[in-house]
Formats: structure tokens, C-alpha cells, sequence
């Protein structure tokens, strides 16, 4: 596959008014959210310094001693937050071999004993002592990225020719924003290559940047996979299942995955992913007949079923990727459930 496979949607078309293209600009973007789910994002606004200074303080973060990541490794976090280990993350049953560290939006925790188990993934993140600067980066990053996520999303919205503000009322005002910084090692022949195994990201939107190292691949058709090479200055941007919920299977959350690098390189990205407020429930949105006939339906993993109710679907995800971290802080929601 060539670089020419997945569309480059420019964004600076979408979010100028007056621009020439912008009407062309939506139905390229109407076409690859629901063609393929994955495209490419330029023009999107953020300076190369930025995108150099996340890359550059989260390979020092990776640097650091094992002792100072795992100060703030995720077991000691009810809210999914801080460092793994490679090979701790699970997804289909198989370990991930990559390195990370999640960072969500920093509020308190949610103390109510009667709230619900999925209102425990909102809380604080955690920092590295060894790496003040990280916080800051990323703070920065967080408030960019999501800027960009949502004029994306008020974008799709139109191209699906509803108002610009259709989904905001999900997004609400405490929306489940999500970063992630993933160091794929290198692996051998002979090992695993299941840098992260083949899943569907959960929420609106993913924006992802990635470094000059390939690994991403996207299933187009069953069994059939595509190479998503990095191109410089841009983001890949795929389809989350809050959108394919919404518009009944119109848009596709596509599932990706990622194969480990060689066994003398790495990859490094950065993902983050835009998500609505942890107590939503997705309605469906009234598409015109001409695109509401083409929804196929929600094309539901049996054993991993799409789920409405916001918290509810994130949460089940985290648990089945974490499960270190849902024994020790989730175990009374699981037993409940006759999961343990």
C-alpha cells in the first residue's frame, strides 16, 4: 500500500469560513469517516516546535530509570492513569508489548460510594518527580489537541449534515480526554509482534502522531490490512464508537492495530483521544434518508458489545486491558458481575 491509500483531509479548509474548498473538503471527510474510518489530518494548526517538544520530553520520559516510571506506575491509579510496563496491557487475551503512560483530564477524584464503578475513572493523574516538564508538555498538548479534535467534530457533524454543534451535548462540560504516550521496542523474529493487538478506539475521535517508524495497520476488510505510513506534520485520524453508536453504523470505528518494530529499532507515538462526558448516553442522530439508508448497524463485537451509556463502555475496555489494575480497584464491581 502507498501513502496515496488513506485521504489527507486539510483542516484549515474546514475551519475557514470563506475557503473554496471547504464544501469539497466535507464530503472528502463524509466519504473516509464512513469508507474507512482512518485518514490523515494537515494544516491542522499546531507548530513543529509543539509536535517536536511532546516527541522530544516523551522519549525522555521513556529514558528515565524503571524505578522513577514505575513510581507512578497505573496499579497505584483507580482512574487508568500513569505508566505500563511492556507486556502488561492485554487486548484479545494477548499482551501488548509497548511501553506507556495515560494521562486523562485532571479533576478529583469522585468519593460517592453509591456513584456507579465507572465514575472511578475520573480522578487525578500522576506525575514523575524525575520529570517536572513532562506535566507541563503535556498539559499544553492536552489543551491543543483537544481544540483541534473538536473542530474536527463539529466538522463531521456537517458533513453528515447535521448542525455544527450536534454532538456537543455528549462532549459536555467534563469530557473524558485522553493521552497517551506509547514506545513500541523492538522485537525479534522469534517473539511477539503484538505491539498493541486489533481493537476499535472507544470514544468521538483519535488523533494520533507518529514518528518516521511504520507500524500501524488498519483492517479494511476482514483479514485484509493496510499500512499506515507516518507523513510528516500530519496526524491519522480514525473514527471512535461513540460515532459509529451515533449515526447507526453510517461512520466506521474501524479496527487497527500495531505491529512491533524490527528488533534494532522503536516506534514512538502519541495518541489522543476525545471522548464525551462519562454519564452520556448516545441517542441516535436523524440522518437524511439518503445517508440513514446506508447505516448498516453498529457492527458489535459479540464479545465485546458496543454499549450507549458512556461510562459503561469505556469502562468495560479498561478493565479487560488492565487487569492488574481492575483486581485491585475494581474487584467488588467484578465480583458483582460474577467476573471473579
Amino acid at each position: 500500500m502507498n501513502r496515496q491509500t488513506l485521504p489527507i483531509i486539510d483542516l484549515s479548509s474546514l475551519v475557514t469560513e470563506n475557503s473554496s474548498h471547504r464544501q469539497e473538503t466535507l464530503l472528502s471527510l463524509g466519504r473516509a469517516a464512513r469508507d474507512i474510518g482512518f485518514f490523515y489530518l494537515r494544516n491542522h494548526g499546531l507548530s513543529r516546535q509543539l509536535l517536536s517538544d511532546v516527541q522530544r520530553v516523551s522519549r525522555q520520559f521513556f529514558s528515565l530509570p524503571l524505578s522513577d516510571k514505575e513510581a507512578v506506575s497505573m496499579i497505584n491509579s483507580p482512574h487508568f492513569r500513569g505508566y505500563n510496563r511492556s507486556g502488561v496491557e492485554v487486548t484479545r487475551g494477548q499482551h501488548d508489548y509497548r511501553e506507556q503512560f495515560d494521562i486523562g483530564a485532571e479533576r478529583p477524584a469522585i468519593t460517592n460510594s453509591q456513584a456507579p464503578a465507572w465514575s472511578r475513572m475520573q480522578g487525578p493523574n500522576q506525575w514523575p518527580q524525575a520529570l517536572p516538564e513532562l506535566r507541563q508538555q503535556l498539559t499544553v498538548w492536552q489543551q491543543h489537541m483537544t481544540l483541534v479534535a473538536l473542530q474536527l467534530l463539529r466538522a463531521l457533524a456537517e458533513s453528515l449534515s447535521l448542525p455544527a454543534e450536534s454532538f456537543d451535548e455528549l462532549y459536555g462540560d467534563y469530557p473524558n480526554e485522553h493521552v497517551k504516550l506509547i514506545r513500541y521496542p523492538g522485537r525479534n523474529l522469534s517473539q511477539s509482534r503484538q505491539g498493541v493487538g486489533a481493537h476499535k478506539d472507544s470514544g468521538f475521535l483519535t488523533l494520533l502522531l507518529q514518528d518516521e517508524q511504520s507500524g500501524l495497520q488498519v483492517e479494511v476488510e476482514d483479514g485484509e490490512w493496510w499500512d499506515i505510513p507516518p507523513i510528516e506534520d500530519t496526524f491519522v485520524v480514525n473514527i471512535g464508537e461513540l460515532l459509529e453508536l451515533a449515526t447507526n453504523g453510517y461512520l466506521r470505528a474501524t479496527v487497527h492495530r500495531v505491529v512491533s518494530p524490527p528488533q534494532d529499532k522503536e516506534r514512538l507515538s502519541i495518541a489522543f483521544f476525545l471522548g464525551a462526558q462519562l454519564d452520556a448516553v448516545v441517542p441516535l442522530y436523524p440522518l437524511p434518508p439518503t445517508l440513514a439508508q446506508l447505516a448498516r448497524g453498529p457492527a458489535s463485537d459479540p464479545d465485546n458489545p458496543m454499549r450507549r451509556e458512556v461510562g459503561w463502555n469505556y469502562l468495560k475496555g479498561r478493565l479487560r486491558s488492565h487487569p492488574e489494575v481492575a483486581a485491585r480497584f475494581y474487584r467488588d464491581y467484578l465480583v458483582n458481575r460474577g467476573e471473579e
